[in-house]
């Protein structure tokens, strides 16, 4: 005889799967870990530093 089979739990079951492979996909195409935030923002914070050293003086109207 064939196995019984709960439909219902077998679609559940289906969508948690689909559901989970979708989760992968989305790590991988928008996930950063820590250490690359943290890299990037390093990255920021020395473009900044070389910005604001090369910056003329402004006087208080905001005109060079």
């Amino acid at each position: 005889m064939a196995e019984i089979v709960n439909l219902n739990r077998f679609r559940k079951a289906a969508a948690k799967q689909e559901a989970t492979r979708q989760a992968d996909a989305n790590r991988v195409k928008f996930g950063r870990d820590k250490a690359t935030k943290a890299r990037d923002t390093e990255a920021e914070r020395r473009r900044q530093a070389v910005l604001d050293g090369a910056a003329l003086e402004r006087d208080p109207k905001g005109k060079i």
